[in-house]
């Protein structure tokens, strides 16, 4: 079942797309927040939201303010993930959701990051893909990526940039597609968004991760550095070891829910090795 809903947060009203298994008391199941990427919207989640309701979870897929189906931020265009995230736990509030599991890509990857780092938020386990803990390396001034480390371009479309940023393993038929989906962005909204990676920085708050942590990184991507993700593992896990995992992807880029068949069955198990590490936890307690 698919649920459309319109929320008033902060002066504006943001779209949430809630996904659920038919026949089954939605209350009960465990939900998961799916964040999108820089200037996209929830409709890169459409096949994964699907076919993770139908493995028995509460997809919670919104668009952010001044994307997809919300309407813009009363101030303008956003240019802070500590915004976005406090936009985000004020979504879970409203639909009184407790304890997901939140799974973001690019700037979604970031937010999952925020989230992650914020103590008082208490979630059941975070999937945190494309994304480095520093700042993304962006030319803020320009809201452009820098020509020597992203695929981005002054002038360029968005197709073009998404095609420069889909891995070596994807066909080309499917790449096409993901490239045209996502001809929907606003360039403002992009730009706002890519001032937002280039300046949000979680480094120095890894130590308040209290919630099972995986990190994915498509080895094709070239927005990220593989190694710098890898780190958020590492340093995660020098303060309570286990707590963090990381996976590189061999073949697939910055958008590995959009190119990987049947990506919602990866997910699930992602999910139940968080699971997994959780009760590791409690165990060696």
């Amino acid at each position: 079942m698919i649920e459309a809903r319109y929320l008033e947060v902060g002066g504006a009203l943001g779209f949430v797309e809630i996904v659920t298994p038919d026949h089954l008391d939605v209350e009960a199941l465990p939900a998961i927040l799916c964040i999108h990427t820089a200037g996209q919207s929830g409709v890169q989640w459409r096949h994964v939201a699907r076919d993770l309701a139908n493995r028995g979870y509460r997809v919670i897929v919104p668009d952010l303010p001044g994307h997809g189906r919300s309407e813009p931020a009363p101030c303008g265009p956003v240019t802070s993930i500590v915004d976005y995230g406090d936009w985000l736990c004020s979504i879970l509030d409203t639909l009184g959701i407790e304890r997901p599991y939140v799974i973001g890509c690019s700037i979604g990857g970031k937010l999952a990051l925020e989230l992650a780092t914020r103590p008082e938020r208490t979630l059941s386990g975070v999937i945190a893909m494309e994304a480095e803990a520093g700042p993304g390396r962006v030319n803020v001034n320009g809201s452009a990526a820098n020509s020597k480390t992203s695929p981005a371009r002054p002038g360029q479309s968005a197709p073009t940039r998404t095609l420069a940023s889909v891995g070596r393993s994807v066909p080309e038929a499917k790449a096409h597609v993901v490239a045209l989906m996502h001809k929907r962005e606003d360039p403002e909204i992009s730009s706002s968004d890519l001032i937002g990676w280039g300046t949000h920085d979680v480094r120095d708050r890894l130590h308040q991760v209290t919630a099972p942590l995986h990190v994915v990184a498509g080895r094709d991507d070239p927005w990220i550095v593989v190694d710098e993700i890898a780190r958020i593992a590492e340093t995660v896990n020098e303060t309570v070891p286990g707590r963090a995992r990381f996976t590189a992807i061999d073949g697939i880029g910055h958008y590995p829910m959009e190119e990987i068949d049947d990506f919602a069955t990866l997910v699930d198990t992602w999910i139940g090795e968080l699971k997994a590490s959780v009760q590791a936890e409690e165990v060696a307690l």
